[in-house]
């Protein structure tokens, strides 16, 4: 089969999946051992049979999750976008590392380009962005630039010979923020969780007594992460008292907005959820989120730099690859990276930005938010049903209601029987000990219709569990 033939027989195989996604169940579920007993995996074809290959492309399609049903209600993305999807291929295609210019000269200047319109968005005047391997990956990064910022050795040093160093985030913040103390020397003990309100924001009085008690003791503050959208409750910790205490204390501002970061496309929203961000030190958003772009599209940006990026990262001999003497550096976005080798993410981002434009996406952010206010009234209609904390922003916390003794073990059952039996798949987290149902509406195509069956759905199958516990004396 000659390399046409291949590409002839790929394309139907993808497009009836692509015209299919969003009917039937959204997974056949099988259990680990029967899905490999399925799969055959020890099976060995010959060796150069391409028929092989389409027979694995098949059982993949067949088997895998369709993150653009309806139902799938699971994560904080779903399926993407046609235009981002194209990209995705393309640059599969052309297979280049966004490291160099010389290597992608394309996508080194959609990426600047796409920095461009976003930091002026933000409002970074005078910033720099960076595009990393997921927002877990960019808190990291600007954690490390408010490190070695504030500690002007430690790149050579260590942590050895400075004053210790305190981290603060929300006691709601995302795990990656743990991985980063861990990684960057800081240590967990240094990482101050700070309690969060009745919102389940930040409190900013918490944070000042935790601040002035480090300084008592001779600790330097360094950096404050605020949660634009944290990953249970869809909370926004308020930037503005931040940049109050900033004031005082001289720490690097973060906004995680990994989530909830889509908002700042909306003028409604970003005054509503966002107010102060232009004034933070960096920020972080994904655009493989409510965004739609395919995984992973991610943003840092960094505000007035003055080059404390490249200053963070630059170590070793890279002249292999980036030759000052011979170019100009300042186009090579590799300089600036965590990673040597870039894939190149900037086409789909690009893509979908010409394609729907500013205002598309802001005004799909803006439906994804109706339909949560709608999803949050389907939960008051249903009798079985009971939000557990009021909706902050894009997330619903409810549960079917039972007794408390058995409530965080009949909805983790509920759960785990509307995930087997291919009728939805939604997240579930824990909130004050109450296991709670997390509903994210993240899918363009997603409407009320979809919503209203998803519910009934769940209470169908909700009524029809408690039957079942009922008779076994539960």
């Amino acid at each position: 089969m000659d390399e046409k033939s291949v590409l002839s027989r790929l394309w139907p195989i993808v497009e009836e999946y692509y015209i299919g996604r969003r009917a039937g169940k959204y997974l056949e579920y099988h259990d680990p051992e029967e899905l490999a007993v399925l799969l055959q995996l020890d099976f060995q074809g010959d060796p150069g049979d391409w028929q092989e290959v389409f027979n694995w492309v098949e059982k993949y399609l067949r088997y895998a999750v369709k993150t653009d049903h309806p139902s799938f209600v699971n994560r904080m993305w779903s399926g993407a976008s046609l235009p981002a999807m194209i990209g995705e291929v393309v640059t599969a295609f052309s297979n280049t590392s966004a490291c160099t210019f010389e290597s992608a000269p394309v996508s080194t200047l959609l990426e600047k380009f796409m920095f461009a319109q976003l930091l002026e968005i933000v409002g970074f005047h005078g910033g720099q962005g960076q595009m990393t391997t997921g927002s877990s990956n960019a808190n990291m990064i600007a954690m490390l630039c408010a490190r070695n910022l504030h500690d002007q050795a430690v790149k050579e040093k260590g942590l050895f010979a400075g004053r210790r160093l305190f981290a603060f985030v929300s006691a709601d913040a995302h795990y990656s923020m743990d991985r980063a103390a861990n990684i960057l020397g800081i240590g967990l003990e240094q990482l101050v969780k700070i309690p969060v309100n009745a919102r389940g924001q930040m409190d900013a009085w918490e944070l000042e007594k935790k601040l002035e008690a480090v300084c008592q003791v001779g600790g330097l503050p360094f950096f404050v992460a605020a949660t634009a959208g944290t990953t249970v409750r869809g909370a926004y910790d308020a930037i503005e008292p931040l940049l109050t205490l900033r004031g005082k204390h001289g720490f690097w501002l973060h906004v995680d907005g990994a989530w909830g970061g889509a908002a700042v496309l909306s003028e409604r929203l970003r005054h509503k959820f966002l107010p102060g961000l232009s004034e933070a030190d960096s920020f972080t958003m994904d655009f493989h989120k409510m965004l739609g772009s395919t995984l992973v599209c991610n943003v840092l940006l960094l505000n007035k730099t003055g080059g404390v990026l490249q200053n963070a990262l630059a170590a070793g001999d890279g002249s292999y690859l980036f030759r000052e003497a011979e170019d100009d550096v300042s186009v090579d976005l590799g300089t600036a990276s965590l990673q040597c080798g870039r894939r190149v993410d900037s086409l789909k981002w690009f893509l979908d930005w010409k394609f729907h434009g500013r205002q598309g996406l802001a005004g799909r952010v803006e439906s994804f938010l109706d339909l949560c206010r709608y999803a949050e009234d389907c939960v008051e209609r249903y009798p079985e049903l009971e939000m557990v904390v009021s909706r902050e922003s894009f997330n619903i916390c409810f549960r079917f209601v039972r007794d408390e003794a058995t409530a965080n073990d009949f909805n983790l059952a509920l759960r785990n029987r509307l995930y087997k039996g291919g009728i939805s798949l939604v997240g579930c987290a824990y909130i004050s000990g109450k296991l709670v149902l997390r509903l994210l509406i993240t899918n363009v195509s997603s409407g009320r219709g979809d919503i209203d069956r998803y519910f009934a759905g769940l209470v169908a199958a909700g009524r029809e569990l408690d039957l079942e516990w009922q008779g076994e004396g539960r």
